[in-house]
């Protein structure tokens, strides 16, 4: 599959399976959705969309995201998104896409010693989860997937006590 396809094929996923989420699946009621990873705004802005009543909050190492796409003051965190977003652990998002996987192995497993026990410091109990890397956790029960996504290419979760 040709890189372009695969990027159409995860993005496919990505909206598909949050449109998912804002129709079908009960959240808790209070809470923020919290985005790891603002990169260029687009999924941010689908968010705003879809979830108009929430606060999101944006994480991102630096501001890249196009004019339209930028969280109103407060919302925007700007740092390394280990240390930044685990100030907000605790607070109980409602839900929690993290996108910041890089598509190299050896990057995406260090990501990987620290996301899974962050997404769950961050989440509700009986919050959500979307992740484009697999976050093996304990407290994080998957959830099944639309038909036609694969299973390797987006992960959802419900926060459970563990």
């Amino acid at each position: 599959m040709s890189r372009l396809d695969s990027f159409i094929r995860r993005l496919v996923a990505q909206r598909d399976i949050l449109n998912h989420v804002a129709k079908d699946l009960p959240l808790p009621a209070d809470g923020a959705i919290m985005e790891l990873g603002l990169g260029n705004g687009r999924t941010f802005s689908h968010l705003r969309e879809i979830f108009p009543n929430r606060r999101i909050v944006a994480f991102d190492r630096a501001l890249g995201a196009h004019g339209s796409s930028i969280p109103d003051e407060g919302n925007l965190i700007l740092g390394e998104i280990r240390a930044t977003a685990a100030a907000f652990a605790g607070t109980g998002a409602a839900l929690v896409h993290a996108d910041i996987g890089t598509g190299y192995p050896e990057k995406d497993a260090v990501t990987l010693t620290w996301l899974p026990q962050l997404v769950v410091s961050l989440l509700a109990k009986d919050g959500v989860a979307l992740s484009g890397l697999p976050l093996d956790q304990p407290e994080l029960s998957p959830l099944p997937l639309l038909p036609g996504i694969a299973g390797d290419r987006y992960f959802l979760y419900r926060r459970r006590d563990a």
